[in-house]
């Protein structure tokens, strides 16, 4: 991204980013505007350049945990109560809660494929907890997740996935919602993006590395 800004667009970019939005940056730069805007646009930059690997990266967890709980229920698992009453309910229905979803998309969806589709983020990090390890994962994980560290043990390897989803979607709701990024542990969220995916299908990882422009961007921070 350009970032040969001139003192008018600056200021004009600052009011439509808004001045305490803005000021993230301009505080990280020390009060200079210019370097404000040099971050701004990395910030942007590094932030599309992480969506190939999101993409990469929630195709490998849906489908490997699709792929599990169809083993465990059938292809009609969202139709299924008791796979849904497998699923916690946060009490005083606060937050996100897993089993309201699936029953709602496939109340109103005609297909499993319609309903996984609609079915938000979180949902799949729900089914990576620990209720769900005799369940699930005693026999599924090894199967979804062929490339998973095997010097790990299966619950091991379910509680990291749970992690590594968590920052994960922390990272991904950020960049959805337009907000800095470049406080964050980048490389590490880089290299957890990139070992979910190698745990699902190791070459597609190799792939992911020829072309992902994260770790270029990383190197050129301001």
């Amino acid at each position: 991204m350009p970032n040969n800004f001139t003192t008018q667009q600056i200021l004009d970019l600052e009011a439509v980013l808004s001045p305490p939005r803005f000021g993230t940056y301009l505080r990280e730069a020390s009060g200079d505007r210019h370097k404000a805007m040099e971050l701004y646009c990395w910030n942007t930059d590094i932030s599309a350049a992480f969506y190939v690997m999101l993409q990469f990266c929630e195709l490998s967890i849906r489908n490997g945990a699709v792929e599990a709980v169809e083993a465990v229920f059938g292809p009609n698992w969202h139709l299924n109560r008791g796979f849904a009453y497998t699923l916690p309910v946060l009490r005083g229905g606060r937050g996100y809660q897993p089993r309201n979803d699936l029953q709602t998309c496939a109340a109103r969806l005609p297909t499993a494929g319609k309903v996984v589709a609609e079915l938000k983020f979180a949902f799949w990090q729900h089914l990576f907890v620990r209720g769900q390890q005799a369940r699930i994962w005693d026999t599924q994980f090894e199967i979804a997740f062929p490339g998973y560290d095997k010097a790990l043990t299966l619950a091991q390897g379910r509680a990291q996935m749970f992690g590594h989803i968590e920052a994960i979607r922390k990272l991904r709701n950020r960049i959805a919602h337009h907000e800095p990024i470049f406080a964050r542990n980048l490389t590490e969220d880089r290299d957890q993006i990139r070992q979910v995916i190698e745990w699902r299908r190791p070459g597609t990882a190799q792939w992911v590395d020829s072309v992902e422009q994260v770790t270029t961007l990383l190197a050129k921070r301001p």
